[in-house]
């Protein structure tokens, strides 16, 4: 079986909830983790997770959404995390310098409020980082937290700087790209650091590239990760597997 780490789901945006989830299963996609990371979404997380038995969540706050975050909010997200197991990690969180550069510094306020949240209450974080590779590596060098580099395409060299800290690498569809160098970083990293993703609705992999990405497009990523390394597929689906489920705690036969 496979487990899609990191995926958005909504039933606003032309997707029925109850197809997606039945077509990720029917690919042997077994396992999926929802993120929610808007203030809205945060409550609509309990909605999905309580439906569908397959289904678990990260929360916390985007950097795209600092500005709008309160003191009230911190509240809200650590009463949250602590009272629902299905919940599994804070996150998607980190630091977004592509879209807006003028807010960094409370950016960072935001980022670091919810990793001493995730400190605290010993769970993983799932973490953003756009055009702020190296200060998101600084901040997070300075707190006893494990996670998922969320969407990894950085350098070798970060990759394993990385995974010094105890941090998985979320390899998605972009490893599928013709043009994509993301190769040169799986050639050089183990397995064992790995857990596999779609970011579902975006960033579809080959050959679905420009369509509506879907958790059932997770073996096609684990098939390029074992071409890439040359080993089986069998072999990524069952080290991937066990790398989410101990990072995240999940409850599941193996």
């Amino acid at each position: 079986m496979f487990i899609d780490t990191h995926l958005h789901i909504s039933d606003t945006d032309g997707i029925n909830p109850d197809l997606y989830v039945n077509h990720a299963l029917d690919h042997n996609v077994r396992l999926l983790i929802a993120s929610f990371c808007e203030k809205e979404d945060i409550m609509l997380s309990i909605k999905f997770v309580e439906k569908y038995d397959c289904l678990y969540a990260s929360v916390g706050y985007h950097p795209e959404v600092a500005d709008n975050i309160v003191n009230k909010d911190y509240e809200i997200l650590e009463k949250l995390v602590s009272s629902n197991s299905k919940i599994v990690a804070i996150g998607e969180i980190g630091l977004d310098y592509y879209w807006n550069k003028d807010n960094k510094e409370k950016q960072i306020e935001v980022f670091r409020k919810q990793l001493e949240i995730a400190e605290k209450l010993h769970f993983p974080v799932v973490i953003h980082s756009r055009d702020s590779i190296g200060e998101t590596y600084e901040i997070l060098s300075e707190y006893k937290v494990r996670g998922v580099i969320h969407c990894f395409t950085g350098s070798v060299e970060m990759a394993k700087k990385f995974i010094d800290l105890g941090f998985f690498l979320g390899i998605g569809g972009v490893l599928t790209f013709k043009n994509s160098k993301l190769y040169q970083v799986i050639e050089e990293i183990p397995l064992e650091a790995i857990v596999l993703e779609t970011d579902s609705p975006y960033l579809a992999p080959e050959p679905h590239r420009g369509k509506v990405n879907e958790s059932s497009n997770i073996p096609y990523i684990a098939q390029k990760i074992a071409d890439t390394k040359r080993v089986s597929c069998r072999d990524v689906e069952r080290i991937t597997t066990l790398n989410a489920t101990v990072l995240f705690d999940l409850s599941i036969e193996l």
